[in-house]
């Protein structure tokens, strides 16, 4: 079925970067569908890869344009510990391998095994809790692209003694490789817990974060990734993004 937009926008703006600034392609592939012949503009079909949108009118994207961007696969999982988000080594267990339909929770078709599903942010083979697979590249530069901002969650266990001077050390004036860290957001829920909210990915970034301030990390949980939340999914248990959680994560990447 196609789908069709209203351009609200205050002045023209070019078709490609129109579609990716609204998250529904990236300008690689708007200017591949306006080749196809793909985008309508009030009725009459866009051959100029550097034609404006006004306000006010009205692109579709035909059937075949629709289908395959639609097409593309992004699963939300539970992951649990002892499973590697990233390309495993020897032994060990991909995410991926997850994706079956015994493992599924609700409705859609499980991915092939020959689906190419990275992961949108790595969590480390110890960690458990949310993490997105997925072949769209938008959403993959809204979320681990090198300007996004959008936000991560983790709840994290530690043993050592937690006190405010250590606090306001994970908050900021760490370092790690030699580079400064971003301002985090850290609270101590319980005597022993901790929710930790970054807007950067280093390599084990919390667990190393810890071991500079003397804790020790036994058990990190991420929550969260924007406004994406693990909510009440199973450990160990996967479904699909939605339509309107992927355009919440875009919106919330802008």
């Amino acid at each position: 079925m196609s789908r069709t937009f209203t351009y609200d926008g205050a002045e023209p703006v070019r078709v490609n970067k129109w579609l990716a600034q609204a998250g529904v392609c990236s300008r690689r592939e708007a200017d591949e569908l306006i080749a196809a012949g793909a985008v309508l503009i009030d009725g009459e079909r866009v051959s100029d890869a550097g034609r404006k949108i006004s306000p006010g009118q009205t692109l579709v994207l035909n059937d075949r344009a629709a289908l395959g961007l639609d097409a593309q696969i992004s699963v939300v999982i539970h992951k649990p510990v002892g499973i590697v988000s990233a390309q495993p080594d020897p032994g060990q267990i991909p995410a991926a391998r997850l994706l079956t339909s015994e493992r599924q929770a609700g409705s859609g078709a499980v991915p092939s095994s020959r689906a190419s599903l990275p992961p949108l942010g790595r969590l480390d083979q110890d960690s458990r809790g949310l993490l997105l697979l997925s072949e769209d590249g938008v959403l993959a530069k809204a979320i681990i692209g090198p300007v996004s901002e959008i936000d991560k969650e983790y709840v994290v266990t530690v043993t050592g003694k937690v006190d405010r001077a250590k606090i306001q050390k994970l908050r900021h004036g760490l370092e790690l490789d030699g580079r400064q860290l971003k301002q985090a957001k850290v609270t101590q829920e319980d005597m022993q817990v901790l929710r930790v909210v970054l807007t950067e990915g280093r390599n084990r970034q919390i667990r190393r974060m810890c071991e500079l301030v003397g804790l020790e990390v036994v058990d990190l949980v991420r929550v969260r990734i924007g406004p994406l939340a693990l909510g009440d999914l199973p450990e160990g248990k996967w479904r699909h993004l939605t339509a309107a959680e992927r355009a919440a994560l875009i919106a919330a990447s802008v």
